[in-house]
């Protein structure tokens, strides 16, 4: 084990070579530091996995990002992807539920109405009659927090969050509507909701803010070749500007040491172990998921390690499968959403080819979906071979779609804890823990574990984190004012 002879005063070691560390490194070389990128696996970018299928590029994890928030599209451009953002060639999905494919409903936030005849046709006509009530309803307090589910069942009847809620939250955090934290997962609802006496006049206050903001544009973005080329442009550009990055570097030791090792006499650093590399830094940004940031904090800040290890992450898996076009027919849009009170194996289908006309343009002959499988607590569906979650997928896209042919190619990717869970009181655990983390200086975190899942989120994470390290609180309070909500993309997210 030999000391690293590089370091000096400004240099910063991320840990973590996802989006959001590679993101902080984009950023603290902005600010003239020198940096060093740690990441324990053989790749970079996390949940963002670019491949190919019957010669088709395609995304393995998440496929799109949020365009209304600047952050992910503004670091696309920096790195030199503006050429190739694309929106969805169709906005237009569908809800597979009461035996049918019915329209994804217009005029809600993330599944709340803000008129009953907004789910018209979706729900059933008790349903809808239910939704009318809320007028008349007396004021629910939802004090620090409250499940989404709890609180729109009471206001709204249950049959809204189990066919549109739950889908569309499931989409985003592969977790139960009952659990999650309105307060972290739907922000702008949260912060409605207490100020209206009736929810569904809540959600026409937000509309209505929208129309005066007079947002235009696509509300989300993909990149051709898939959203997996922007971790590597980042890491590309990192790189170009003097960013070391290191694959293969399992970090198994985060301690604070004596300043001299970094070139400052008598101020405590950070001492870096990785293999058979020790680094000495001036500052630290933790960027991985939150079992891994527990077990490196649990020496240096033992009450945010707690806090991380106390952090629930739900599994999934994407089936991707690509036929001949000539074999299929599917209808109309990008995909569909499944309600976990339907008893569908899948959660969802996203039609690829025509969701992303660069894939239709690359490859005219092929037509790509993909499925998608496993919720926060379902372990039997995840135990299967590879080849029954093929089947099982093309069972349920046969009974939705009626979709007959054998595919020429398929592929399973399995995301273990891939989707941290936003219970209630996450939003409280996040400021604890990074109220414990701030009393160690130069000392950040960031990810998918504290302020949003998606991808816009996870940099705005990042951002927040590199400027705290410069003693800049800015960001960290503008993401506590105004958090980014991680939307569903519209199918198969």
């Amino acid at each position: 084990m030999h000391a690293d002879t590089r370091t000096g005063p400004g240099h910063v070691v991320v840990i973590g070579g996802g989006i959001a560390g590679l993101a902080a490194a984009h950023r603290l070389l902005d600010s003239g530091a020198r940096v060093t990128v740690l990441e324990g696996s053989d790749r970079l970018g996390g949940k963002l996995l670019p491949g190919e299928i019957a010669g088709a590029r395609v995304d393995f994890g998440a496929e799109s990002m949020l365009a209304r928030r600047p952050e992910a599209v503004a670091l696309a451009r920096e790195v030199g992807l503006d050429a190739r953002l694309r929106p969805p060639a169709t906005a237009s999905a569908s809800i597979w539920t009461r035996g049918a494919l019915r329209p994804m409903p217009k005029g809600h936030v993330m599944g709340v109405p803000g008129t009953a005849s907004a789910l018209a046709g979706l729900l059933s006509a008790e349903g809808v009659q239910r939704i009318e009530r809320d007028a008349d309803l007396p004021r629910t307090e939802i004090g620090e927090d409250v499940a989404v589910g709890e609180y729109v069942a009471a206001r709204l009847g249950h049959e809204v969050v189990d066919r549109l809620i739950e889908p569309l939250l499931g989409g985003v955090y592969a977790g139960d509507a009952y659990r999650i934290s309105m307060r972290s997962a739907v922000p702008q609802l949260f912060e409605a909701a207490r100020t209206h006496t009736s929810l569904t006049e809540a959600v026409r206050g937000i509309q209505a803010r929208a129309a005066a903001a007079q947002q235009t544009g696509p509300v989300f973005m993909g990149i051709e070749g898939g959203c997996g080329q922007l971790p590597l442009a980042v890491a590309e550009s990192v790189r170009a500007r003097g960013g070391e990055i290191v694959t293969g570097a399992q970090v198994t030791e985060l301690r604070r040491s004596a300043g001299e090792a970094a070139g400052r006499s008598g101020e405590l650093a950070w001492r870096v172990v990785a293999g058979g590399r020790v680094l000495h830094a001036d500052g630290v940004v933790v960027a991985v998921p939150a079992a891994a940031a527990a077990a490196l904090l649990r020496d240096e800040a033992p009450a945010a390690a707690a806090e991380l290890a106390g952090v629930e992450y739900a599994s999934m898996a994407l089936i991707t499968l690509a036929y001949r076009r000539g074999d299929i027919r599917l209808p109309e849009g990008s995909g569909f959403l499944v309600p976990p009170v339907d008893g569908r194996t899948i959660k969802a289908s996203t039609f690829a080819s025509q969701k992303w006309g660069w894939i239709d343009e690359e490859n005219p002959d092929v037509m790509v979906l993909r499925t998608s499988v496993g919720r926060y607590g379902e372990t039997e569906i995840l135990g299967r071979e590879d080849g029954e979650l093929v089947d099982v997928s093309r069972h349920d896209l046969r009974e939705a779609t009626g979709l007959d042919a054998t595919p020429i190619a398929a592929g399973v990717t399995r995301w273990t804890d891939g989707l941290p869970q936003y219970p209630v009181g996450h939003y409280a655990r996040v400021a604890r823990i990074r109220e414990h983390v701030g009393k160690l200086p130069g000392l950040a975190v960031c990810g998918a574990a504290y302020d949003g899942v998606g991808i816009p989120a996870c940099i705005a994470s990042a951002n927040a984190a590199v400027d705290q390290l410069r003693g800049d609180r800015g960001g960290l309070d503008e993401l506590i004012t105004n958090p980014v909500q991680s939307l569903h993309g519209g199918a198969g997210e």
